[in-house]
């Protein structure tokens, strides 16, 4: 149904719907340029999207059916599995490297950005914002100085990189040692060889 020509919203009430819009998209571009700085995949236009569509979902949930008697939840439930599908194409593997899983994440905490701001939540869509950019921003500090501290574990875990793959055992790590090929000098305590009796010479 067309939200506009809906009887059951006032203009005022429309104006109200709008703002929605806006704020959502304004807060998912928040997060998306953080995400462009570090040259993600899925950066500013991807975010704002991803949080635009999530705000415009959960109106028409609620109000662009005109009192009908629908379940508003079914809506936002698929919103998070649609998500799930645009956060798996951000993450990559390769040689046991695994990329992209805080921007899978970050796209699918826009997208609870976009339903709060959908559903008129304000105050707690801001506070989502700044929280994830907490996250992302000054806990990345923290998760370096781990990996720089912690960057391989006993139990062959490199932590470096976000990797997750195991490492050689010390015994095999490095190139093995080059055996030298002279023959050993003889110990001073091996006793010499005796002469044959025939090689004798007389003595005088």
């Amino acid at each position: 149904m067309d939200l506009g020509h809906n009887p059951a919203l006032t203009v005022g009430a429309q104006v109200e719907l709008a703002v929605r819009l806006i704020v959502g998209l304004a807060l998912g571009a928040i997060i998306g340029f953080e995400r462009e700085l570090h040259r993600q995949p899925a950066g500013f236009r991807t975010h704002s999207l991803v949080s635009l569509g999530a705000a415009l979902f959960a109106i028409i949930s609620g109000y662009g059916y005109g009192g009908a008697a629908i379940d508003p939840t079914r809506i936002t439930a698929q919103i998070v599995s649609g998500i799930g599908f645009i956060g798996a194409g951000t993450i990559l593997q390769y040689r046991g490297h695994i990329r992209g899983l805080t921007t899978a994440a970050s796209l699918w905490s826009v997208a609870a950005i976009g339903t709060a701001t959908g559903t008129g939540l304000y105050v707690l869509a801001v506070l989502g914002t700044i929280l994830i950019l907490v996250v992302l921003s000054l806990l990345d500090r923290v998760e370096a100085y781990a990996r720089r501290r912690l960057s391989l574990r006993p139990d062959g875990y490199d932590l470096a990189e976000g990797a997750a793959h195991e490492t050689r055992p010390p015994e095999t790590a490095g190139p093995r040692p080059v055996q030298d090929a002279r023959p050993a000098a003889p110990s001073a305590h091996e006793p010499e060889p005796e002469q044959p009796e025939g090689e004798l010479e007389d003595l005088p």
